[in-house]
């Protein structure tokens, strides 16, 4: 078993930096240190190897979405401190972030449904949860994945205007000016209407 965790780790990895259609199976088996057969015997081929993958992350993020649930409280500073427990998440968590950028630039259209089955569902709970404290005049929905996009394009492009800090880990004081940004997002969406 211990084997196949340490190929599922390398396909992240691999998936992560280069994409799917950018990552063939023999690449995952040399980096692994096994043949072609074994790698798909041990896992099914690359397209299942990859749906393992992004199963991960989903339970990953299933678990994200549990604890910001269990934080939440139906006000604004509930709303804050849901955001806080993603862009936290999100932060420790750079191959979870390229995984879906990747599929986002459409990648792996090939495997369907993932978004269906994990990204929709965990948004929609979170719809819910804030839907009543969300001003009429915003669509939750878009409320929801606006925070997402925020969150991914900062992780995966830095800061607007800053040169050469794209595809880097963001800084600490980085992270620190986008935190205060996404919690004048926040305080702006969840303001009454005018």
């Amino acid at each position: 078993m211990r084997d196949e965790e340490q190929i599922v780790a390398i396909a992240t990895r691999l998936f992560a930096e280069l994409g799917y259609d950018s990552t063939d199976t023999g690449l995952i088996a040399e980096a692994a240190g096994i043949d072609g057969r074994t790698l798909a015997e041990a896992t099914g081929g690359k397209r299942e190897l990859y749906r393992t993958v992004m199963r991960q992350a989903f339970l990953a993020e299933e678990e994200l979405l549990q604890r910001a649930l269990a934080a939440y409280t139906p006000d604004v500073a509930g709303a804050h401190e849901v955001t806080e427990i993603y862009l936290d998440f999100y932060v420790a968590n750079p191959q979870i972030v390229s995984l879906w950028m990747h599929r986002w630039m459409g990648d792996a259209t090939d495997v369907a449904d993932l978004e269906k089955e994990y990204v929709n569902p965990q948004a929609d709970a979170i719809a819910a949860a804030i839907r009543d404290l969300t001003p009429p005049d915003v669509n939750v929905d878009f409320l929801v994945r606006t925070v997402i996009w925020c969150i991914f394009g900062f992780l995966s492009g830095g800061l607007p205007g800053r040169q050469g800090r794209a595809g880097q880990e963001p800084e600490p004081d980085e992270i620190a000016e986008f935190r205060v940004y996404l919690h004048v997002l926040i305080d702006r969406m969840f303001a009454p209407a005018p």
